[in-house]
């Protein structure tokens, strides 16, 4: 089922306030990142996040033996319909599904990720990971891209990319924090080509040397996939590519935090600082990519089913938005962020933020 045009609104100012208030504490990244984005743009993907973010906690805290899982289809039923639950990323969700023709594909996919993350699948290998992570991350690459107006496929499978990407550094970020939850997502067979037992150190989860070239080897297809990215970027929307360039730079500090780490990600979590944080954002919103950079790069395997549906999907012209954000107003995000960065260090100390 695809959603219809829409004919009136039907998420409220209230409901995207709600969204807003959800994201400014469930992800501050995203939500740093979003502050770069045309209004248009960040208020559709707030939304959107919003409701990927209320998806994932309602499978972290299920206690049905699936029932969430069949409670947010039967949302997604309703949001596709024009008739969403009433519940305010549910209604902002739907608005954005209609406004932006957004091809009901990419969700499901989403879901089917956190599908198995509740069954606690393992994977034997980059392909078998790569899948996870294209469901959980490189879905919402594609989802993004499509409220900036983008459908190119070219486009859209470097926004994968950089998707796979920031799972990756997540997925090298957490590997202690996983393993005491009884789960593992490095590929099992990196595991045993370092001489570590999957099953063994799941049941006594501590770093070692072996474990850490398995986390570097795992950041370095991070950072081949990041370098690939800005080719996409570079295809979206003057006024879009610096919120896209924040966030990308935001998470790939995530690895090189583990990196200054040892690899270590089991005895500690690696944090970004929020001087760190201000200071790649500063530097960040003054990069200029050049528009329509070539890379002749194949899209990822994984991707491709995404990448046809939004192809095949009917495409209708977005309404005209405001002027992109002008260098100036950009600079004084930019500006307005590190202040705030700022004043919460002299409340918490530095380095205590985390992404």
């Amino acid at each position: 089922m695809q959603t219809t045009l829409l004919e009136a609104p039907i998420a409220s100012s209230a409901d995207l306030a709600a969204c807003r208030a959800l994201i400014r504490t469930g992800s501050r990244s995203f939500f740093t990142a979003s502050k770069f984005l045309p209004d248009r743009v960040r208020d559709a993907s707030i939304s959107l996040y919003a409701f990927c973010r209320v998806a994932d906690d309602a499978v972290d805290n299920d206690t049905t033996n699936g029932g969430a899982l069949t409670w947010l289809r039967q949302r997604l039923d309703a949001a596709y319909a024009g008739h969403p639950v009433a519940i305010p990323a549910d209604r902002a969700f739907a608005e954005v599904a209609a406004r932006y023709s957004l091809p009901r594909v990419l969700p499901e996919a989403l879901l089917e990720g956190f599908a198995w993350d509740a069954a606690g699948r393992r994977y034997e290998d980059l392909d078998g990971i790569t899948e996870y992570a294209m469901r959980v991350a490189g879905t919402v690459g594609a989802m993004m891209t499509v409220l900036m107006g983008v459908r190119a496929p070219e486009a859209l499978a470097r926004a994968c990319d950089l998707g796979v990407a920031m799972q990756f550094s997540n997925i090298a970020r957490d590997v202690g924090e996983d393993a005491r939850a009884g789960r593992i997502y490095l590929p099992l067979t990196w595991m045993r080509e370092a001489g570590i037992d999957p099953d063994d150190w799941l049941a006594d989860p501590i770093y070692t040397e072996a474990l850490g070239s398995v986390v570097k080897r795992l950041l370095a297809v991070a950072d081949t996939l990041y370098d690939r990215s800005i080719a996409g970027i570079a295809r979206l929307p003057l006024g879009c590519r610096p919120g896209i360039l924040a966030a990308r730079a935001l998470y790939a500090e995530i690895g090189r935090e583990v990196e200054r780490r040892g690899y270590d990600s089991v005895s500690q979590r690696a944090v970004v600082s929020f001087r760190r944080k201000a200071h790649l954002l500063a530097r960040t919103v003054r990069q200029i990519v050049p528009s329509q950079q070539e890379d002749g790069i194949p899209p990822l395997d994984q991707a491709r089913f995404l990448i046809d549906a939004v192809v095949a999907a009917p495409f209708r012209p977005l309404p005209p938005t405001r002027t992109d954000a002008s260098w100036w107003s950009l600079e004084y995000r930019v500006a307005w962020l590190i202040d705030l960065f700022e004043r919460v260090d002299q409340r918490k100390g530095v380095g205590a933020g985390q992404l």
